[in-house]
């Protein structure tokens, strides 16, 4: 049994999520999370502050993968563990990439279907 789990100590702010963004990552409530935080220990509350959630402990939890969380919560970070903050700081960059880049402007769903299916527009813009 572990004493005292060892989430997201030390406390690490890449490794920790926002509540809001756990239960939109997982496609559950708000309150669904707060209550994974207690029932499954994946994330804690720093200095009374609001529920922050470990991205790993969440991966595993979503994986049903008991003993890498068991592993997590018992202070290991290598071995099985390690995998789950690889794929969180790949998602983490996938996030980053994909908020610094532009997004393309969408056509009117009127103007695109009337094109019919392979044609590819190209918009042109002043940098190009």
């Amino acid at each position: 049994m572990i004493d005292e789990p060892k989430v997201l100590i030390p406390y690490n702010k890449q490794e920790a999520i926002s509540v809001r963004i756990a239960a939109a990552m997982c496609g559950v409530s708000e309150s669904t999370v707060r209550t994974w935080c207690e029932k499954h220990n994946i994330g804690r509350r720093v200095a009374g502050g609001p529920w922050q959630v470990s991205k790993p402990a969440i991966l595993m939890l979503l994986d049903g993968d008991a003993e890498a969380l068991r592993q997590y919560q018992a202070g290991e970070r290598a071995g099985r563990v390690a995998e789950y903050f690889r794929r969180a700081e790949a998602a983490r960059r996938a996030e980053l990439q994909c908020a610094q880049t532009p997004q393309s402007p969408q056509l009117p769903q009127s103007a695109s279907g009337a094109l019919g299916s392979g044609v590819t527009i190209v918009r042109r813009t002043s940098e190009d």
